[in-house]
């Protein structure tokens, strides 16, 4: 017993100090894209490079602010993350749920099709999903940055993977209470997946937040980029600004830390439910 003691004593600690270097790996180059955003732009190139400044100082955030259409790009970005979210979560939970829990003439089929366009990079439907776009005269509007990224293979899967977990007994339970083919998804169905509504969520959000190719294509008024795409013209005006250009990248990167320690718990229970289950 005490050699088997030993053994997962040894075990565990290996396994913690892999995971600190791990850890310790993955955060330092945000910790090291912070510190450059509150240095002074003078000691950004300084050599050997301060770990920890000295001096700290707000004016990259200050300069940043002042350039024109960034709360503007910042206000797309969020009109156009939070829409897509909302939309593909709602859209995701319905098809998941009719996948998952009813039949029909070819359903298995319809979802492997469906989940086999996962496979189709997404820079080949580029042109054609702008030639739809164009025809349908939502070049540089919300509808165009919204509509073509509600649709998720992947959302779909997740959902019919968790909803196939959950017991038939509750759909029929619902449906002895006299609830409708809705009101059993949306009063039963939809608020105990809460999990893998909250993985979707994040992905999604921080997924639309960093988009930037088809941002790029779809808009062509300066007032219309989203912030990703924005930025990019900040750092072609001023290409040698690296305080600026760290700053900038701050910015951009809280709202997606806001988002995941916000569903921190909902997002660590919908990835081991699956396993557990």
């Amino acid at each position: 017993m005490r050699k088997l003691n030993r053994k997962r004593l040894i075990k565990n600690v290996v396994s913690l100090i892999i995971l600190s270097l791990l850890g310790l790996m993955a955060f330092i180059p945000l910790y090291w894209m912070v510190v450059t955003a509150l240095k002074p732009p003078t000691l950004v190139l300084k050599f050997p490079p301060e770990i920890l400044p000295k001096s700290v100082t707000l004016t990259n955030f200050k300069y940043l602010f002042h350039r024109p259409y960034i709360l503007r790009w910042t206000i797309n970005s969020f009109v156009v993350a939070g829409s897509v979210t909302v939309a593909r979560i709602v859209l995701c939970a319905m098809a998941g749920y009719a996948l998952a829990k009813k039949k029909f003439p070819g359903a298995k089929i319809f979802f492997w099709l469906y989940i086999g366009s996962m496979m189709i990079p997404s820079q080949v439907t580029l042109i054609p999903l702008y030639v739809i776009v164009s025809s349908l005269r939502m070049i540089n509007t919300y509808w165009g940055l919204i509509l073509p990224s509600v649709a998720a293979p992947f959302g779909v899967f997740l959902m019919r993977q968790f909803m196939v977990t959950l017991p038939d007994e509750i759909i029929e339970a619902g449906r002895i209470d006299g609830a409708s083919e809705f009101q059993t998804f949306w009063k039963i169905i939809f608020p105990i997946s809460k999990p893998a509504i909250a993985v979707l969520g994040i992905f999604t959000f921080v997924n639309e937040w960093n988009a930037f190719l088809w941002p790029l294509i779809v808009t062509n008024t300066t007032a219309m980029k989203t912030l990703q795409a924005g930025l990019v013209m900040i750092r072609e005006e001023v290409p040698l600004e690296f305080a600026l250009h760290m700053a900038s990248s701050t910015y951009a990167a809280i709202p997606m830390l806001i988002v995941f320690f916000a569903f921190q718990r909902y997002f660590l229970e919908g990835i081991t439910v699956g396993a557990i289950k």
